[in-house]
């Protein structure tokens, strides 16, 4: 795949390297020359300086011939411009790295849209959502966002009899877009049929709005357990958006953070979780906020080696479970020797995120469901595609296909026996892996 990543930093660097030793081709574009040297002298790319968001760099990096372009410089609203551009310019696929969350939020402006971008995707976010899977428990384990973050896809299990295990799927009074996907029974695995009848101890993946996660759990009779500590050190964008995943499951969070003014910000936008103003590094702190009672400690402040030194100390002081966010790879080596159970790279996180976009054709997104037999595809429904001959009940869909959402334009839904797919519309598929071509086809 022909493949432009605007911006030569700690990001882009590494996004090049694993996408040459994957053998794609790789054009990097950065303002500063010395950076673009390194990277040409590092990496089997095309290097070019000048700026993202001029259209005369992007056309001399061939953007026009371009499978995907990834906007990853370290200003969001460059990257914004500069993705837009290049998917006017002829970019099959256009990504954009955002820092600031005014820029996700679709309750207030939706830029994605707006700018015609295909996927804006938050560094922040992606290694908090990767720290939450480390903290949750394995029933209620937030697998994906799908559809910019209409939707996500829980695991859950099912603790007790309840109104899921009285009746066929068709039957179950959910909120509105609300889906079954795939139910695991002892060791076997299948996308969810509406005549299936759920049973205790059954894991099942379920589509919902982040807004009825914890509806859906306490429908689906979620084992009632004590509620679990969680101190973040370090009141970031990733301590946020982790705060924010973890306090609407029954967690108490709290939030260490030396900057008073970000304390006050944190207060105002977190519900549940407690704000401390004072400093982390300071091993007397972490004694006077109990840390021999907390379950888990995660500390994700912009420096490695100021989290690595907090987690000595947590875990010196008693906390179970010890998470860090490290980004430099050498270090990875000696974290679990000095204490960390749980040490998560930023870059890592985005390369696992870049990984689910090479695709070819229709296909936006694919990713695997927990034990790798079903795949969640997000296709681009095309002109032509036999999906569109009639409603979801007329047509002749795939066998072991599911459509578990279809988003259209600004609207996110669950679709009926009665709803009609439409070209241009984007559907998040569950499909077993032997069906995948045959769907992609039907869906394209």
């Amino acid at each position: 795949m022909n493949i432009v990543i605007l911006g030569a930093g700690t990001v882009g660097s590494s996004i090049a390297e694993q996408l040459c030793s994957s053998s794609h081709s790789v054009t990097v574009v950065d303002t500063d020359a010395t950076r673009i040297q390194s990277i040409n002298d590092k990496f089997d790319v095309r290097a070019l300086t000048g700026s993202a968001s001029h259209s005369s760099t992007l056309f001399q990096s061939g953007m026009v011939a371009a499978d995907i372009c990834l906007a990853v410089t370290g200003d969001d609203e460059v990257n914004l411009v500069a993705a837009s551009i290049a998917k006017k310019l002829g970019a099959r696929r256009s990504i954009a790295r955002v820092y600031g969350p005014v820029f996700r939020d679709l309750s207030t402006f939706d830029y994605q849209q707006h700018f015609n971008i295909d996927r804006i995707i938050s560094l922040e976010q992606l290694t908090a959502l990767e720290l939450a899977r480390n903290i949750r428990a394995p029933g209620s384990v937030v697998v994906e966002q799908l559809a910019r973050g209409g939707f996500e896809v829980n695991e859950l299990i099912i603790g007790q009899p309840g109104p899921v295990t009285q009746v066929p799927i068709r039957e179950i009074e959910f909120p509105p877009n609300v889906r079954v996907g795939t139910v695991q029974r002892a060791k076997k695995m299948w996308i969810a049929n509406a005549d299936d009848q759920l049973e205790v101890g059954d894991r099942v993946t379920v589509f919902c709005a982040p807004e009825h996660t914890e509806t859906v759990r306490k429908l689906f009779g979620m084992e009632k357990t004590p509620p679990k500590r969680v101190v973040i050190a370090g009141g970031g964008e990733t301590g946020l958006h982790l705060a924010r995943m973890l306090e609407r499951e029954s967690f108490r969070v709290m939030i260490i953070e030396s900057d008073e003014q970000r304390c006050q910000i944190l207060a105002g936008l977190l519900e549940n979780a407690s704000v401390v103003h004072d400093n982390a590094k300071r091993r007397e702190v972490l004694e006077e906020e109990r840390i021999e009672s907390a379950d888990f400690f995660v500390a994700c402040t912009g420096e490695d080696e100021v989290n690595m030194m907090m987690s000595v100390a947590a875990k010196d002081l008693g906390a179970k479970k010890v998470l860090a966010v490290i980004g430099r790879p050498d270090y990875t080596r000696i974290t679990e020797k000095i204490g960390i159970d749980v040490a998560v790279s930023q870059q890592e996180s985005m390369s696992k995120q870049i990984s689910a976009f090479l695709n070819e054709g229709n296909v936006l997104m694919r990713a695997k469901l927990p034990g790798g037999l079903i795949s969640v595809l997000e296709v681009e429904v095309g002109e032509a595609a036999g999906c569109t001959a009639g409603s979801l009940a007329e047509i002749s869909m795939p066998e072991r296909c599911l459509v578990a959402a279809i988003m259209r334009q600004d609207q996110v839904f669950v679709p009926g026996a009665s709803n009609q797919v439409k070209p241009g519309d984007i559907v998040v598929l569950l499909v077993e892996h032997d069906m995948i071509d045959q769907c992609i086809g039907f869906f394209s």
